[in-house]
């Protein structure tokens, strides 16, 4: 069973998360609710989300400062943030977000099937992250096991390669079609340059992968940073 990205929804007032959640709930996701830059930061210490769609008027805390507060930490500084808003102050307004560590600013009234559909792109930048994290595991596990090479530890290695050159190229074709809709729709630059990351790191693990192959002699191979 595939486990389902967590968005996080933050507006201090209950009808604007009510109508998020309309929106996206067809993505068939988890949708966290936040009413406060207070309730963000801490549902932030025990769950990872995908991305974070974050008013910026709310009481208190405003959406600048929490994600500035979410941008110091090292667990949730690559979160992606989505700013909404209901004012338009021109381009100074929109350039303190852009500067807060948003990578979107929309203004309100928007369209939901806009809003739907770039939340989509780093829901799904953020599963093959998951994935590539996966990969890397079985990868790791692979290698604390490869001064082992006689009998059924030898299968049981071969097995597991079989197993990750499958998994690893599924992830590819996956990302390479994002990659193609990413150009073809003109996206945002930053989920562009998420997705050329991801990328790297692919071609980085499918590196480690082949020099584990059976008389590559290619020694003991480099993970990739899972950063």
């Amino acid at each position: 069973m595939v486990q389902k990205a967590k968005i996080l929804l933050v507006d201090d007032r209950p009808e604007n998360l009510l109508a998020l959640e309309a929106i996206l709930s067809a993505l068939d996701q988890t949708l966290v609710r936040a009413s406060s830059g207070e309730e963000a930061l801490k549902a932030l210490l025990t769950d990872d989300f995908a991305v974070i769609l974050l008013d910026v008027q709310m009481p208190g805390m405003d959406g600048f400062e929490t994600a500035a507060h979410i941008k110091r930490r090292e667990r949730t500084r690559d979160i992606p943030i989505i700013f909404l808003t209901a004012i338009n102050h021109g381009p100074h307004h929109t350039f303190r977000g852009y500067a807060a560590g948003a990578v979107d600013y929309i203004s309100k009234p928007f369209d939901p099937w806009v809003l739907r559909a770039k939340v989509s792109v780093f829901v799904e930048l953020y599963m093959k992250n998951c994935q590539l994290r996966e990969q890397a595991a079985l990868l790791r596990l692979q290698l604390e096991g490869g001064g082992r090479q006689d009998g059924s530890a030898g299968r049981e290695s071969a097995g597991l390669l079989a197993e990750l050159s499958a998994r690893l190229a599924a992830v590819e074709e996956q990302a390479e079609a994002l990659s193609k809709q990413l150009d073809d729709d003109s996206a945002d630059a930053a989920a562009v340059a998420t997705a050329a990351h991801l990328e790297r790191k692919l071609t980085g693990l499918r590196r480690a992968l082949d020099a584990l192959e059976p008389g590559t002699g290619g020694g003991t191979p480099t993970l990739p940073s899972q950063t």
